[in-house]
């Protein structure tokens, strides 16, 4: 497997320069800010650049370019693989029913022979991350995993971007199917955030909208608890994640809120809140954060076998970027420290992460998590 990565910034343009892999280049994989994907003369630039590659990426809350964080910039990573070949597909949200459908016809629109690994990347917004990945799951041979994330607008909410070989638009969920014997893949995901506050039942909700807990409106129960932070909803929402249970037994799982519905008291979040289940407020704790990163970044060495992969994928949670702060880049760090130096670093912070939760358990997504997705041929 060949890399080749460059980062565009206003300051500086492409650095570096040069693109030696040119139309050698099966695979580019673009995140970049929102105003900058709307540049239509910078997509078309990296078209010209890769005229071979399927290009791939999405709008974020921040760019992954090695172990620094960028803003508004571009993170291109153009891959030419030894034995692996590679599929593409995209669905628009608005031609499905609902999240569910837009999985289901992702996954099947891929040949499922040999298929080793799914990445996706979907609008961040419009959808419901929880129902796209239980689509997709129906829909692909059992034993591949997905990995991914819902793009990001950073701390706006407005609009999020997504494109597959195309100018990148609103809407959109992308995806590249991995195939062959001699690919390794692995992944990990972890959060560190500490519980506060009383465990609350979910008595009233609809697929991603929570209505009520305790029988009580969600909203003006959360603002309570909010304070002087509850002004700046949804985005300080970011800082205060809801884990989310469904059985003593299960998993938590962290989720974030994407929009506020003050005429219905009601909070919308990027996956699902089922009835019946059990929600406790969350806050951040700076060292658990990091150690969180070096945790999942742990997991996805040793899944692979415990050797520096050739290429990482670091999809990390908007709202850990907004706690960590100029602490942020400290995360990344940790990634580097144990993947080594010799992996290649790319990535984005999102507004949701998807990934199984451990090495052989069913996909899920995930919010506040440090989520990596490792590559490696031999």
């Amino acid at each position: 497997m060949n890399i080749e990565q460059r980062l565009w910034s206003s300051a500086d343009g492409w650095v570096p320069q040069a693109h030696a892999m040119g139309s050698s280049a099966q695979l580019m994989l673009v995140f970049g800010g929102t105003q900058r994907l709307k540049d239509e003369s910078c997509i078309k630039e990296i078209q010209a650049m890769y005229p071979k590659a399927r290009i791939i990426g999405c709008s974020t809350a921040g760019e992954i370019c090695g172990t620094r964080v960028h803003d508004d910039s571009l993170v291109c990573t153009a891959v030419r693989f030894d034995s692996t070949r590679i599929e593409g597909n995209q669905v628009q949200i608005g031609e499905c029913s609902g999240s569910l459908e837009v999985g289901q016809r992702l996954a099947a629109a891929f040949n499922p022979e040999a298929l080793v690994h799914v990445l996706v990347f979907s609008d961040g917004i419009k959808v419901n991350g929880s129902e796209l990945v239980r689509g997709m799951l129906q829909r692909l041979p059992s034993g591949v995993a997905v990995t991914g994330g819902l793009s990001g607008d950073g701390a706006r909410f407005q609009e999020t971007l997504v494109f597959l070989d195309s100018l990148p638009a609103a809407g959109c969920v992308a995806a590249i199917g991995f195939y062959g014997s001699r690919l390794k893949v692995g992944y990990g995901s972890l959060g560190g955030w500490d519980p506060f506050g009383p465990e609350r039942l979910i008595t009233r909700s609809s697929g991603n909208i929570l209505y009520e807990l305790d029988g009580q409106p969600a909203l003006p129960l959360y603002k309570k608890y909010l304070g002087e932070h509850a002004a700046g909803l949804p985005a300080t929402g970011l800082l205060f994640p809801l884990s989310v249970r469904t059985t003593h037994e299960q998993d938590e799982v962290v989720r974030t809120i994407l929009a506020i519905d003050e005429a219905q008291q009601s909070m919308t979040f990027a996956g699902d809140m089922p009835e019946g289940a059990h929600a406790r407020l969350m806050k951040a704790n700076f060292d658990r954060l990091i150690d969180g990163a070096h945790g999942a970044a742990k997991t996805s060495y040793e899944s692979i076998g415990s050797s520096s992969p050739d290429l990482a994928i670091l999809i990390s949670c908007v709202g850990r970027k907004l706690v960590l702060k100029q602490r942020t880049e400290e995360e990344i760090e940790a990634v580097r420290q144990v993947l080594g130096d010799r992996t290649v670093l790319a990535g984005f912070y999102s507004y949701g992460e998807i990934c199984p939760s451990a090495p052989n358990a069913n996909c899920a997504l995930h919010n506040q998590t440090m989520t990596i997705t490792t590559f490696s041929e031999w």
